[in-house]
């Protein structure tokens, strides 16, 4: 798998997790798990757009 999918794919899959623990950390009344909930959404949304730019740049 080229390092662009792989990026794009893993940084999907970080940012459903991110937002689960999120929601959970707001369900449960839980700041620090909502917190890193939403630090790791955003390293999830980063990842996904490293996988883009790397896509553009194979090209």
């Amino acid at each position: 798998m080229k390092s662009s999918t792989k990026n794009k794919v893993e940084g999907t899959v970080r940012e459903a997790l991110g937002e689960a623990k999120q929601k959970a950390g707001q369900v449960l009344n839980n700041p620090a798990l909502e917190a890193k909930g939403r630090s790791e959404k955003i390293g999830g949304k980063i990842q996904k757009k490293v996988g883009q730019i790397e896509k553009v740049l194979d090209q």
